[in-house]
């Protein structure tokens, strides 16, 4: 699997393909219409590649920042954006894909756009939901991802503990080992 899904929802993961935000220059997981393709794939919308060219890759790139727009200002108790509430909006009310009973079990196959509802219409469900009061942003400082913590007592701190979790643990073991050597020298 090529690309991470550490939000719990779609539309966070979507969102989340511009890694690292934080840093000036941020890691991007949409680097070409076969990494857009490989996405849906393995997001679960779709069980075979979407034929994708640059021009539907640069749809999906202001889809995901519209996306990342209405995510922050839901998280900072803000109004949203206009032009990317319309954007989401807009895709929300495509057909979305539809799932086949097969001989083999369900298959699901979907075109571009039907991959653009469902990622929206998945936006329009957290966002409008009882899920937005549980966005959080990772606490590794040089994540930016933002996901759904829905862990007992909403005390999640990272994304994911692969990688982020495991850094931020192993660099405070290593703060703490030493302080220790410092005190006992």
């Amino acid at each position: 699997m090529t690309h991470a899904f550490p939000g719990g929802a779609l539309a966070l993961d979507f969102a989340g393909t511009l890694r690292y935000r934080h840093r000036p220059e941020p890691r991007e997981d949409l680097s070409s219409p076969e990494s857009l393709s490989a996405w849906f794939r393995e997001s679960g919308i779709t069980e075979h590649a979407i034929p994708c060219e640059a021009a539907d890759l640069r749809t999906a790139l202001a889809l995901r920042e519209a996306l990342h727009r209405l995510i922050r200002a839901r998280m900072a108790g803000t109004a949203y954006d206009r032009d990317a509430l319309a954007l989401v909006n807009a895709y929300a009310r495509k057909p979305a894909p539809v799932p086949q009973l097969t001989a083999t079990g369900c298959q699901v196959e979907a075109r571009l756009e039907q991959a653009f509802a469902a990622v929206a219409r998945d936006a329009v469900t957290v966002l409008g939901g009882p899920d937005a009061a549980l966005l959080k942003e990772c606490g590794n400082p040089e994540c930016s991802q933002v996901y759904v913590d829905r862990s007992r007592g909403a005390r999640r701190e990272w994304c994911a503990m692969d990688p982020c979790g495991n850094r931020i643990k192993a660099a405070a073991y290593r703060a703490r080992k030493r302080t220790s050597g410092r005190r006992t020298a």
